[in-house]
């Protein structure tokens, strides 16, 4: 089974969850696509034993060809490429790969050369299988780099997956044919606006889903209350506790040092099977 760890919102506790699970699995493999800012990483340990850059084509022109004609701005959907008195001009940073210039090109004038935009690392610890991608300084497309890192999945083995967070393209690319989805949330007004809309996404891609209140003892009950209305399962419950927040700042995992959360992630695993069996 392929599992996102997701969340509308950044800092709601989405990697320690992932990590957690994985750690408490074992004999699965862990992918990191939060590529911006990757930190699985620094609680799993893993030794890397391969590095792979990420690239995307770029359009280049040749000028002797080119009657600047306006088509190439005319198809690209991200304003990436424009004529301005009779020069085209491209802006690499917009660039999203997709090759429309060079297709459509009447006098075959636009030719692609690739631009590295991240790279791929994997490895493994203590019968983990890690990969996680590394978006370049600067650069703006996550999207090719959080592929390429999906790409490693071992379908022999259960996956976990740590998306982005957000409700864009990069968590769209990362839990995408997956077989379920845990939202991770807090019961604050934030997290209730971001959850929601987390949650229009995951039920557009027909991925079945629960949710984990991380902080559950602060805040109020909204987050319950919404997701009794809308009939999401609240798979777990992690407490405002000093131990978990020190743990973390050292780079511990929570099972590592609360050894009784162990059990609370495997059945958090069994509650997601259960109910992925019960959708198909």
């Amino acid at each position: 089974m392929i599992i996102s760890v997701a969340s509308g919102k950044g800092g709601t506790g989405k990697t320690t969850v992932a990590v957690n699970l994985a750690l408490s699995l074992g004999d699965v493999q862990l992918l990191d696509c939060d590529v911006e800012e990757p930190n699985c990483h620094i609680f799993i340990k893993p030794a890397f034993h391969e590095k792979k850059a990420v690239f995307i084509p770029v359009p280049e022109v040749y000028k002797d060809k080119c009657t600047a004609c306006g088509v190439c701005q005319e198809v690209c959907e991200f304003n990436a490429i424009t004529v301005v008195n009779k020069e085209v001009l491209i802006f690499p940073e917009l660039c999203h790969g997709c090759g429309s210039c060079t297709f459509f090109c009447p006098e075959k004038a636009i030719y692609e050369k690739d631009k590295e935009i991240g790279i791929v690392e994997s490895g493994a610890r203590n019968g983990i299988k890690f990969v996680h991608g590394k978006l370049n300084i600067g650069m703006m497309m996550s999207p090719p780099v959080i592929r390429e890192v999906k790409k490693h999945i071992d379908k022999k083995i259960d996956v976990i997956i740590d998306a982005p967070p957000g409700t864009s393209c990069p968590l769209i690319t990362a839990i995408k044919d997956t077989d379920f989805v845990i939202l991770v949330t807090e019961p604050t007004p934030f997290g209730l606006n971001d959850l929601t809309l987390a949650v229009e996404v995951v039920r557009k891609l027909d991925i079945p889903s629960g949710v984990i209140i991380n902080r559950s003892d602060l805040g109020d009950s909204r987050i319950d209350k919404y997701c009794e209305k809308e009939n999401i399962p609240v798979l777990m419950r992690i407490p405002f506790d000093r131990r978990i927040a020190e743990a973390y700042s050292r780079g511990e995992a929570i099972i590592e040092s609360l050894p009784e959360y162990r059990s609370k992630f495997r059945r958090l695993y069994e509650e997601t099977e259960k109910i992925k069996s019960s959708t198909t």
